[in-house]
């Protein structure tokens, strides 16, 4: 039988006891009704994946103590998702939950020029990628950055570093299929807003270093393309 698994937002290697917050905490005592003694789960969304037992079994502050610390290095290669905000916020939430159980390392919100919504409520979005990474039982949370415009973001000289990049878009210009290649190395791929990305926009992509490809043979949306993209670069 599985742990109960939680999330906690930092962990210092070699601490013995660690405090709850509030939510954890209510969760465990008055959901669950640990009591003082219990084993669970906890990660840090970094690698590592704590092994410990209720201390004091308290509503708002409970606390555990450590047992075992296995650190588990990210696997590789990685894959970052550059998605645009989509005007319907359900489907890019649901979007974030399904590349997080596929296990994308990151997760970069675009806004481009046919963006229709260029906010998003970054307390929700964080939320909804640990719910997705304890479900899934994973110890390594994508990174994901605030929103960043899509001219600034494709010269970014980090992201330039990234030896795939990529860019899946619907002009009938020659691209390759993406499930035909093998990822070996490090990915990035951009996906762009309902209406596509503009071709000032890919040919912009294109001259920074992009290599077009395509995702199949039907046209699909914004939030399955990030998914189909995520689980041909993932899954393996």
């Amino acid at each position: 039988m599985q742990l109960p698994f939680f999330y906690i937002s930092a962990y210092t290697p070699g601490e013995t006891n660690i405090v709850l917050d509030e939510n954890n905490s209510r969760h465990i005592v008055q959901v669950l009704r640990m009591q003082a003694g219990e084993p669970l789960h906890l990660t840090d969304g970094k690698g590592h994946l704590l092994t410990a037992a209720i201390a004091e079994p308290h509503k708002k502050h409970c606390s555990a103590t450590v047992s075992d610390v296995v650190f588990t290095t990210r696997r590789n290669p990685q894959t970052t998702i550059a998605i645009s905000l989509l005007k319907n916020a359900n489907r890019f939430e649901w979007f974030l939950e399904k590349a997080t159980e596929i296990g994308v390392a990151g997760i970069i919100p675009l806004i481009c020029d046919r963006t229709e919504k260029e906010r998003a409520k970054a307390e929700r979005l964080q939320n909804i990628l640990v719910s997705a990474l304890l479900q899934s039982r994973q110890v390594w949370l994508p990174q994901m950055p605030e929103p960043v415009q899509f001219a600034n973001f494709i010269k970014d000289p980090e992201v330039l570093t990234i030896p795939r990049k990529l860019i899946a878009h619907c002009l009938e210009d020659e691209k390759y299929s993406l499930s035909s290649r093998r990822a070996d190395e490090n990915s990035i791929i951009l996906i762009g807003p309902e209406g596509d990305f503009t071709t000032e926009e890919i040919g912009a992509a294109l001259a920074n270093g992009y290599q077009p490809v395509t995702l199949g043979a039907t046209r699909l949306r914004t939030e399955t393309a990030g998914v189909v993209a995520a689980a041909l670069l993932c899954v393996r």
